[in-house]
């Protein structure tokens, strides 16, 4: 027999001669590992009902035993896409996996806990991937930093034994703060390392980071360079603010940027930042659209997602996707994988979009803004210093 989990869907237990089905059980199953559940709800059946069964129990830490059908498979593969300058299709939904494996010493205060213990214990990048490819993701998102092993080895491994064409793949980089600062030949080694690693020859979207104070204005221009070389198919930024995307123009680039990666979410809407980008034909990526795992138990996600019968988490995503932002949820968990990708068959009304849109407090925005200026400079040689920082920025 199958058993599908997710947070949502009901348990469906079917045997030969019977069928049961139980309502949801989100808290339960949320909270508690798979096999433990299995494990209750056995014992929960008389020892004759039992026998009647063949009860499959899931490993949480890999998909071989997991229930997903060719329709769930399907809804992945075919998800909606959102155009580029240039036409290209962007996935509106992939998989992000910083700090999938590992949490680096690096990673900021704010997101360095792992979804709030919900994601732990941590399996390799390699295992993820895997799974979310066997799942139907085909955006994947990993950045390399300079103190830890490139993710884009053990992304690579995965992709390669997963026998899918590379032109089904939609796969996407970084440029972190240390590499921006060396300049040139230091983009380029890094940018020859993760296409060796990965077993391909471009990528499908290069991203800036962070907006090194006077270093990612040249930084930029030799991904300029690297598209027209047909490494890079798209050039793109991240945690790039108004101002940011002011000095590229004002400098002298020749093609804007496709893609601004920000932490975008109902808690951190920052709706004048989002218009300018959207207006200069500049497609949002969100990262952090799951909050870490933080808001999960939010009254208003809570009653949201009752109303249609979806987790928070999809809530969340529905809200992202809705809004037209491509959507990067992460988990090392099969199962979150599966629930995370369960957002296009439903619809936000109006209502319920606006009273989304206004959870961000004066707080939350505070917080963006000290982060910020944190980390513009991190990992560089004026780590720990506002030398070059805007200090006034919009932040809205």
């Amino acid at each position: 027999m199958k058993i599908t989990l997710t947070r949502t869907l009901p348990l469906l237990l079917s045997a030969t001669a019977a069928t049961i089905s139980a309502t949801p059980y989100p808290t339960l199953i949320s909270r508690s590992s798979p096999v433990a559940f299995i494990n209750s709800l056995s014992t929960a059946l008389s020892s004759k009902t039992t026998k009647q069964y063949n009860l499959l129990t899931m490993s949480s830490s890999s998909s071989s035993s997991f229930s997903w059908s060719p329709q769930q498979k399907q809804t992945l593969l075919s998800c909606p896409t959102i155009s580029l300058r240039d036409g290209t299709p962007h996935p509106a939904i992939g998989f992000g996996t910083y700090k999938v494996g590992f949490v680096p010493a690096s990673a900021s205060s704010a997101v360095a806990a792992v979804g709030a213990g919900n994601d732990a214990p941590q399996r390799t990048a390699e295992e993820c991937v895997r799974d979310a490819l066997d799942l139907g993701y085909r955006f994947f998102e990993w950045l390399v930093l300079h103190s830890i092993i490139s993710k884009a080895a053990e992304v690579g491994k995965a992709i390669q034994a997963s026998g899918v064409p590379r032109e089904e793949l939609f796969l996407v980089s970084k440029v972190w703060t240390t590499t921006i600062e060396k300049g040139d030949g230091a983009i380029r080694a890094q940018l020859e390392k993760t296409l060796s690693d990965l077993g391909t020859t471009y990528l499908d979207l290069y991203l800036i980071h962070w907006p090194v104070p006077g270093k990612h204005v040249n930084a930029y221009k030799t991904l300029e360079k690297l598209q027209s070389e047909g490494k890079i198919r798209n050039i793109g930024v991240s945690n790039y603010v108004v101002e940011d995307y002011q000095e590229l123009l004002d400098n002298g680039i020749s093609s804007k940027p496709s893609v601004n990666q920000i932490e975008i979410n109902p808690f951190l809407y920052r709706k004048n930042t989002i218009d300018y980008f959207q207006q200069q034909g500049v497609v949002l990526q969100s990262y952090r659209a799951l909050r870490d795992g933080k808001a999960m138990d939010h009254p208003t996600l809570v009653k949201i997602g009752t109303v249609h019968s979806k987790s928070p988490a999809q809530i969340l995503g529905r809200w992202c996707v809705q809004h037209g932002f491509v959507y990067v949820p992460k988990s090392v968990k099969v199962e979150r994988m599966v629930e995370n990708a369960e957002v296009f068959d439903f619809e936000l009304s109006g209502e319920e979009m606006e009273e989304l849109d206004s959870l961000t407090t004066p707080e939350a925005l505070s917080a963006f803004e000290a982060l910020y200026k944190k980390c513009v400079n991190r990992d560089t040689s004026k780590d720990g210093t506002m030398e070059g920082v805007k200090m006034n920025i919009i932040v809205d």
